[in-house]
């Protein structure tokens, strides 16, 4: 099956993160892959073309729409000829739909990684080029329920396809990397809290930093480690600095051993004020982490409330500080048994090959469906 994936992006984020996660597995399946990234490739692009997949971008600046960005594009499409185009993200899903009036495409299927993608203009673009697509996915039941109880996608279109890790990744980690990376950063002894993301608005970092801010004027002890790079990032800083927390957090930028930094943590916060199925939030309960997080989007699917973590409303720093309180209160022994069953149910509903699984019968079905028909590949 020849697969082109065309995404808004292929940076930082948690949907380009997937995106490189299944095109990997999908060639190991057999299947002949290209990525087009209609914004300049950042660091999963990058990572991607080290790997060997075809990677293209289409140059575009963000926000601005470019007709040579999209020229090109037909050219890509014409000339590859895919069975299948699997678009990422609402401005790459907006110009798929866009590319079928200019190029034949046997199979066009859309995935929402967002429970808020946009105001009324894209969600009204949406609505009118429903008719251009033959299926589209999304990350989570919540923000289906969303998209479908808003009639910007009828519910015969809309599939729940959540997000996939790699949970053996977060197994291979050697106990001793706790210690050794504690020790590194100098927070031996002390309660290691996590946070990974980008720095950008719909991420909330304000709230957490007020919450821990809260966390700290009670436990002095505790640290908050930051990884990650964004936009916001010296507006998050300087907050930081004026709650007077610039010794127990600490920004350690983008790194490539988040697994190991992961190890090294006793606890997981995420404050994110809107969400799709945040990879990071899977990593973290495929580490075994037990976690806190705000109650939006698909975090509610990942975290049982009182099982593997806590979850709270959005925008309430006091009631997320407190929760980080509850959590850290816990005998040790009880944190450990709260990221065990995290790692449990991420491990059985959220593993990337049962992902890739979901994706490949997917396909299939929609190429079924339109009388196409393929050659079995390496997994069948």
């Amino acid at each position: 099956m020849r697969i082109l994936f065309l995404s808004t992006s292929m940076g930082m984020g948690g949907a380009d993160k997937q995106l490189l996660s299944a095109a990997t597995e999908l060639r190991a399946r057999g299947h002949e892959l290209l990525i087009v990234s209609l914004t300049p490739l950042g660091q999963m692009g990058l990572q991607a073309r080290s790997l060997g997949l075809a990677t293209e971008s289409l140059e575009m600046s963000r926000g601005i729409p470019d007709p040579r960005g999209f020229a090109r594009l037909i050219r890509i499409v014409r000339r590859w000829k895919p069975d299948i185009v699997h678009s990422h993200m609402v401005h790459a899903n907006l110009m798929a739909r866009m590319l079928r009036l200019f190029v034949p495409i046997p199979a066009l299927v859309s995935t929402i990684h967002n429970i808020d993608e946009g105001g009324r203009l894209r969600m009204s673009a949406y609505r009118l080029t429903n008719k251009l697509v033959d299926h589209m996915t999304i990350v989570s039941q919540a923000a289906a329920d969303r998209f479908i109880s808003e009639r910007i996608v009828p519910a015969r279109l809309l599939q729940v396809l959540p997000n996939g890790v790699d949970t053996d990744e977060f197994r291979r980690t050697p106990a001793s990397a706790r210690e050794a990376l504690r020790v590194s950063l100098g927070v031996e002894g002390q309660f290691v809290w996590l946070a990974v993301g980008r720095f950008e608005v719909a991420k909330d970092y304000p709230n957490m930093l007020r919450a821990f801010a809260q966390v700290h004027a009670k436990e002095p002890m505790p640290v908050l480690l930051l990884v990650g790079q964004g936009s916001l990032q010296s507006e998050t800083e300087s907050l930081a600095q004026q709650l007077g927390l610039h010794t127990p957090v600490r920004f350690l930028g983008v790194r490539k051993d988040v697994p190991q930094i992961m190890s090294a943590a006793d606890g997981y916060v995420m404050s994110s004020a809107w969400e799709g199925m945040p990879i990071a939030l899977l990593e973290a309960a495929a580490a075994a982490l037990p976690i806190v997080a705000t109650l939006v989007g698909g975090n509610g699917e990942v975290v049982s409330d009182g099982r593997t973590g806590y979850l709270v409303p959005p925008r309430q720093s006091e009631t997320l500080g407190d929760a980080m309180l509850r959590l850290m209160d816990l005998p040790e022994h009880e944190r450990r048994s709260m990221g065990e069953r995290g790692r449990e149910q991420v491990s059985s509903r959220y593993g990337l090959h049962r992902m890739v699984d979901r994706w490949e019968e997917m396909y299939r079905e929609v190429l079924t469906r339109k009388g196409l028909q393929l050659a079995p590949t390496l997994s069948s």
